[in-house]
């Protein structure tokens, strides 16, 4: 079995389905020869044509424009918005249009499309490019919002969300793409949209984690573990919908619940976690549920990154404060 990069993961996913189905199509700022910033998609514009992977103008409301033109044409598109930091210019398109064109119209059309986007701290990125925005979209019925910690799993992801009917937002975390490498299968194969992951099996405390702190979280339950306490840690995979299962069933297990999120703490991912567990399971639980996320302020310039992301000792001091009340 191949050892894999998360993007090499997804660019195999991506050459997988353009062999697949004629009527997939990536396009995006500089995917075409450059296959983009981080050569996501390096090498397909020279194996399936300019055709079916190219540029567009650097304009995001463009491309989300384009992509909604070509799914009514029948058509399965793949863009690329270069950083999610620029959601901004293209959100009408994702959740006032895409997100909302099945159920205007009577379920006859689908918006069969993908939209791909690296996000996420600690690589000292300029302003504008490392938020992590997927509560915004989360909040828009319609879309699904997938976030892998893997390469395994985003291959599996990326293929599922590629042949998803409805669209899909796969966010990409920038300091998993290269960091590490795992057993990746050759090949096809899906992992389910809205299904987490039990990363590690353990009994007296719940860590609930997504994207790049799924690694913190491993990180601090090695600590942990050094210390008498066996945390189980729960990987959301998709954010949008969650798989409240899971969510429940984890809870019931251990009665302490620590959720972690890199986004700032207002009104995000975790919020709504921590809201259902509270709704649906609040009797199982022995303490208050620990939040560990970042600030609620605007993303600091790369100097000062590091004091602002959330990190694996944060998580441990709120494993901790659950673990003693």
């Amino acid at each position: 079995m191949a050892q894999m990069t998360m993007i090499q993961a997804i660019t195999d996913a991506l050459d997988i389905e353009l062999n697949k189905d004629d009527r997939t199509l990536i396009f995006g700022e500089d995917v075409g020869k450059n296959g983009g910033v981080f050569r996501a998609t390096e090498g397909l514009q020279d194996k399936h044509g300019e055709d079916r992977v190219f540029n567009t103008p650097l304009a995001e409301s463009g491309i989300g424009g384009l992509a909604i033109g070509l799914s009514m044409e029948g058509f399965r598109p793949i863009m690329e918005i270069q950083f999610f930091g620029f959601l901004f210019e293209v959100m009408d398109s994702i959740a006032g249009q895409m997100s909302r064109t099945r159920f205007r119209m009577g379920g006859s059309r689908n918006m069969p499309i993908t939209v791909r986007s690296p996000f996420g701290g600690g690589v000292a990125t300029p302003e504008m490019h490392a938020d992590s925005l997927e509560g915004l979209i989360a909040q828009s019925p319609g879309v699904k919002v997938v976030i892998p910690s893997n390469p395994y799993d985003a291959k599996g992801l990326l293929i599922s969300s590629i042949r998803d009917n409805d669209p899909v937002v796969f966010l990409e975390h920038m300091k998993l793409y290269r960091s590490f490498r795992e057993e990746v299968p050759e090949g096809e194969y899906t992992i389910p949209l809205g299904e987490a992951n039990v990363v590690k099996e353990g009994t007296d405390v719940s860590i609930i984690a997504y994207g790049a702190m799924v690694r913190e979280a491993i990180a601090a339950a090695e600590t942990l573990e050094k210390e008498g306490i066996n945390a189980e840690i729960i990987d959301l995979r998709t954010v949008y919908p969650l798989d409240i299962d899971t969510l429940i069933k984890t809870t019931e297990k251990t009665g302490r619940v620590v959720v972690v999120q890199e986004a700032q703490r207002q009104a995000g991912v975790g919020e709504k976690v921590i809201s259902e567990i509270s709704q649906r399971a609040v009797l199982s639980l022995k303490a208050p549920i620990q939040f560990v996320a970042a600030p609620n302020t605007v993303y600091p310039f790369g100097m000062a990154e590091k004091e602002w992301l959330p990190n694996a000792n944060d998580i441990v001091e709120a494993v901790k404060e659950a673990t003693v009340f």
